[in-house]
């Protein structure tokens, strides 16, 4: 009995141990790029476009398997019962066929199953570029919440220093009862704006760490900051460098090759098909041996007249090439868009910088000075109000600003294929 309590106590312990370590773990420190690294390891989506491109691969395999032989082996087995005698029989069979010449429709196939592996390739780096995107607006959409939660935290304290103010002076007698409930009531709402920011900054994070496919309870912990880094780029060059590099655009051009390739193929019923063929067969034995009869031919066929098949088929064909090189047009288009509208985005967020900056240190001012004054008993509750309201609002302003233009970059990034590596 007295071995049994020891061990539940031992047991208790290492529990209580273990739980204390768990809640005691470190946060994982995150930069930017971590976080990118995070979401190109552990993303399914990632991983997902890897398999599309081996499936595409192995397609490769097999179309390049139309210009090799095939080889097929037969067996049966016969047995016919009657009165007189019962009598079986046992049969093999080997075959050998090699299409040497399809009219050129092997090769185009070929051909298109090897640009079907350089379209997977693109998507690979596709998704790439967007779960790269999405990581680094995750990031930033959690310093801007911290960055939020900070203002409002600000906010808070400042409102509860200044309620302290009115209260010694309602105890004085120099402050009317109304002023100290008008300062309660601001410290309550500004309380209520910090939870919504509190929350909000939870959110962010757990978007982050959805991205990053890490467990919903990770801590973690940024170690950079929204921050302004002039960005040189012109729109003609971030115009140029994206038609050159964006995966879509290289896409498109690709589905231009892969529809010209299905003419080929359309275009191939027009030619003869040659095959060779051999074959051996023998009865009553496992193994072929001497007498085993043997067969070698040549064949070939020409579809002279099909009531028009073909040439429907080609005209599919180039109809489907037309569409291709409308689409490519179509996707240059809205590729030159996206460029244009992050370009302009994060040159506008730029502009909102110079000004936010100047904006939040004369509203520090300002506040300072209704601070001072409503001591001094030369201003009114309602101005040192309005002045933290202005302060809170230009912090708010700068924070979106910084938040905008890091963002609107990072979109122009992948707006521009930028990073896309050998394409």
């Amino acid at each position: 009995m007295f071995k049994l309590k020891n061990k539940a106590a031992y047991i208790t312990a290492g529990l209580i141990f273990l739980q204390h370590t768990l809640s005691f773990a470190a946060p994982v420190e995150l930069s930017l790029q971590d976080s990118i690294t995070y979401a190109l390891k552990n993303n399914p989506s990632i991983h997902i476009a890897g398999e599309d491109k081996k499936r595409s691969e192995f397609s490769v395999d097999e179309t390049k398997a139309g210009n090799k032989p095939t080889v097929s082996l037969g067996s049966s087995y016969d047995y016919q019962g009657s009165s007189d005698k019962d009598k079986d029989s046992f049969n093999n069979s080997l075959r050998m066929n090699w299409q040497l010449y399809s009219g050129g429709k092997t090769e185009a196939r070929i051909e298109q199953a090897q640009i079907g592996v350089r379209s997977a390739d693109l998507q690979v780096e596709k998704t790439r570029q967007q779960l790269i995107l999405d990581a680094t607006t995750n990031y930033y959409s959690v310093l801007e919440a911290k960055n939020m939660q900070a203002v409002n935290e600000e906010s808070v304290a400042n409102l509860k220093a200044h309620l302290d103010i009115v209260q010694a002076k309602y105890q004085e007698g120099v402050a009317a009862k109304a002023e100290v409930l008008r300062s309660e009531v601001e410290v309550a709402n500004a309380e209520q704006n910090l939870i919504k920011a509190q929350n909000q900054y939870e959110l962010a994070v757990a978007d982050l760490l959805t991205t990053m496919n890490m467990d919903a309870g990770t801590e973690v912990q940024l170690q950079g900051e929204l921050n302004y880094q002039a960005d040189t780029r012109s729109l003609q060059e971030a115009m140029a460098f994206a038609r050159q590099n964006r995966p879509e655009a290289v896409q498109a051009q690709l589905s231009i090759d892969s529809a010209e390739k299905d003419i080929k193929i359309a275009e191939s019923n027009k030619r003869p098909s040659v095959s060779l063929s051999a074959s051996t067969g023998w009865d009553d034995r496992l193994l072929p041996d001497n007498d085993a009869n043997w067969s070698v031919g040549a064949s070939a066929s020409w579809n002279i007249f099909d009531a028009g098949v073909t040439k429907s088929q080609i005209n599919q064909a180039e109809s489907s090439f037309n569409k291709a090189r409308l689409e490519a047009e179509q996707t240059a288009n809205t590729i030159e868009q996206e460029v244009r509208q992050s370009y302009l985005n994060m040159k506008e967020a730029e502009k909102r910088l110079q000004t936010t900056e100047v904006t939040v240190n004369k509203a520090n001012e300002d506040l300072y000075i209704a601070q001072e004054t409503y001591k001094a008993g030369a201003a009114t509750n309602l101005d040192v109000f309005d002045a933290q309201l202005a302060l809170t609002q230009a912090k708010t302003n700068h924070v979106q600003a910084l938040y905008d233009y890091n963002v609107n970059k990072a979109k122009l990034d992948k707006a521009m294929g930028a990073g896309a590596g050998t394409l």
